[in-house]
């Protein structure tokens, strides 16, 4: 696995995660988790705060870090209802 040392890195990594942590206990789907983690990595890209290397390395490491279901937990605790949709009533 990619790793990455630096403190910068770290913080936005762990905001990701937490935030994706947050869109789960929402019952957003994987789609919408990547999509959030697209935009925040964007943004972070375009404003320059770490260099390409590090850049580079904290987008693979969220892009294997959304797609593995071990990352989550479903809002009742249960990882196999983590992103089963419920009805809306409309």
């Amino acid at each position: 696995m990619t790793s990455i040392d630096h403190p910068e890195a770290i913080r936005h990594f762990q905001s990701i995660c937490d935030a994706c942590q947050e869109l789960t206990t929402r019952n957003h789907s994987p789609f919408e988790l990547r999509l959030y983690a697209d935009g925040y990595l964007h943004a972070l890209r375009r404003c320059n705060r770490l260099d390409q290397k590090e850049q580079a390395k904290l987008e693979s490491l969220i892009e294997r870090w959304i797609l593995d279901p071990s990352s989550f937990i479903g809002p009742d605790g249960d990882i196999s209802t983590l992103f089963q949709q419920k009805e809306k009533g409309w």
